[in-house]
């Protein structure tokens, strides 16, 4: 019995990644080149699929496509220890820890600006004018 073979649209439709993408991902490497059935048309594997499914968590996530094409690497080296995935995911938990940091700092601000509107007119609006203030958000997150 031989091995389900979906098209890219199939595999697009299960795993949630547009067809366009999964092209892409098989242009740049993160997906092997598929076979072609005898028309033409590209055929993936279950692996294939697998595979799809860990680059997609792995982007909800937050993880870089070189990112990615590391932890596939590693994945790929089963017996190898799994330090390098928990530096991996080590760093990229301080990413966001980062970014999060810094849109709390944005909420604040936001706040303090939406604090600072007293109705009326664009002309008199206190919002545009501290935007409008250089000194306004220096050293801010998004400097």
């Amino acid at each position: 019995m031989s091995e389900k073979k979906y098209t890219v649209g199939q595999l697009a439709k299960s795993t949630g990644i547009k067809s366009v993408t999964i092209r892409y991902y098989e242009k740049i490497g993160l997906l092997p080149k598929a076979a072609r059935s005898e028309s033409g048309y590209r055929l993936y594997t279950a692996q294939d699929h697998s595979r799809l499914r860990f680059i997609r968590r792995s982007r909800g996530l937050g993880f870089s496509l070189d990112d990615i094409r590391e932890l596939l690497s590693l994945a790929d080296q089963q017996q190898a220890p799994c330090a390098s995935v928990d530096a991996k995911v080590n760093q990229q938990l301080e990413q966001v820890r980062a970014r999060l940091k810094d849109l709390q700092a944005m909420e604040h601000e936001l706040k303090r600006l939406n604090g600072c509107c007293e109705g009326g007119v664009i002309f008199n609006c206190r919002i545009i004018e501290t935007l409008s203030n250089e000194t306004v958000g220096a050293g801010s997150p998004t400097d």
